[in-house]
């Protein structure tokens, strides 16, 4: 089956920090995609600090087979920060949605459930969310084709 991979890197990185104290294994994630589909597009969306450790993990990423699209920090006057990829996800999912039959969406994000169900009714494709169980929005877990929680298999 035809398929496109989304990643928010953010969301997945500290979803399973906090909850599992643990890394995501992208690597053991891919090869657990590629096995039953073929891989289209993947995009792992994250935001540039400039440091070398998230440089290496960039390049970890792409070496997997990832494209991955920066960002980079903002720090506020007021103390606030911004890094944020939902309007970026949204456009690269609807305009993949056409040439696919399956996207593959990594994130706990509830603002992304009315795009699953658009990508479910208007293009006709299986839309499969991948997150951490309870930090994932259950929005998002009911809009989904299927929901498969991230568990000790997907991290290192």
């Amino acid at each position: 089956m035809k398929t496109a991979i989304f990643v928010d890197v953010q969301n997945i990185y500290y979803t399973t920090r906090d909850t599992f104290r643990r890394s995501f294994d992208y690597n053991c994630f891919w090869n657990h995609i590629k096995s039953k589909d073929q891989i289209i597009t993947a995009n792992a969306y994250a935001i540039d600090r400039g440091d070398e450790k998230q440089q290496k993990f960039q390049y970890a990423l792409r070496s997997i087979g990832f494209d991955v699209k920066l960002k980079p920090y903002i720090s506020r006057a007021d103390g606030s920060t911004k890094g944020d990829w939902d309007v970026g996800i949204t456009i690269d999912i609807l305009d993949s949605a056409q040439d696919v039959e399956k996207v593959v969406l990594l994130s706990g994000d509830g603002d992304f459930d009315l795009l699953v169900r658009k990508v479910i009714n208007k293009y006709g494709c299986i839309v499969d969310v991948y997150g951490v169980r309870g930090l994932t929005a259950n929005s998002l877990i009911e809009s989904a084709s299927k929901f498969y929680p991230i568990s000790e298999n997907f991290l290192v």
